[in-house]
């Protein structure tokens, strides 16, 4: 079942449906279920199915208070490309390290006002001038470590900031709509299949500047292996969202511009649709 976020409630399609959840149920309700699967589903069975054209919601970003999180390096193409951007710092070989190392590289991403909404607008910082959307599968976690659904994640991400040495990494991923999230969480108790397909398209002037793709085979790091690591020392009392890395990277001569428009599509999940502010 596929749950939307709106100003004033959450909706649920499911089976052909759809419904209109109490207000009383949100993210942070949800998210503190040992099983939100089945309790959505019970709540199912006792509301009608609403007559509503989801394309004509205000869709919000599908979160509560949940911080966002992110995993770098999973991916072979993310490590070269890290690997290059970092060299003249000093910084190059230690992308390929975290890449073959136990522990993945985690990163604070956004806190819920930093998040972009489905059909909103992201940013590029002022003070960059080489920005790229990291497309990534995301996953949706329950206070208990649990994966409990799916989301898309839009990581902007500053490229030249973060190259110029490492420890700028919190400046390069974290600053005012950083972070997109949605249109949908996907919420399910099993894993989606590995050759789930990851796509971006990036249009300037209504023409395609870019497009990619790869598969969920391409990650090194299994999700429930990055959402452990999360989880060993740390507490989220609501839950959180862990994107996962990016396969997908632009050419080097690449920049995201004003007005360019960012479409992340995952099938199972649909398309998260950004224009850059």
């Amino acid at each position: 079942m596929k749950l939307y976020q709106t100003p004033s409630s959450l909706i649920v399609e499911h089976a052909n449906a759809w419904y209109r959840l109490p207000a009383a149920e949100t993210w942070d309700t949800l998210l503190t279920q040992d099983d939100p699967f089945t309790h959505v589903s019970l709540l199912l069975a006792l509301l009608k199915p609403a007559a509503l054209d989801i394309a004509k919601e205000n869709l919000a970003a599908p979160i509560g208070s949940q911080e966002v999180w992110a995993a770098g390096v999973t991916y072979f193409r993310s490590r070269d490309a890290r690997m290059e951007e970092a060299k003249k710092a000093g910084g190059g070989s230690f992308y390929d390290r975290v890449y073959s190392a136990d522990r993945p590289e985690l990163f604070y991403k956004a806190s819920p006002h930093r998040v972009a909404a489905p059909g909103g607008t992201v940013r590029i910082r002022s003070d960059s001038k080489w920005n790229v959307p990291e497309p990534e599968f995301t996953l949706v976690i329950n206070s208990r470590g649990r994966i409990v659904g799916y989301t898309i994640g839009n990581d902007m991400s500053s490229r030249d900031i973060e190259g110029e040495n490492p420890l700028y990494l919190p400046q390069a991923k974290v600053y005012a709509r950083s972070c997109g999230l949605g249109p949908c969480v996907l919420l399910t108790n099993d894993p989606l299949a590995p050759e789930t397909p990851i796509q971006l398209t990036i249009t300037r002037g209504g023409k395609p500047a870019f497009q990619g793709a790869t598969t969920l085979s391409q990650m090194k790091r299994k999700p429930a292996e990055l959402a452990d690591w999360l989880f060993r020392d740390n507490t989220f009392p609501h839950g959180c969202f862990l994107l996962t890395g990016t396969g997908v990277i632009p050419p080097d001569a690449f920049t995201l511009d004003h007005a360019d428009h960012i479409a992340i599509t995952v099938p199972p999940i649909g398309t998260l649709n950004h224009t850059v502010e």
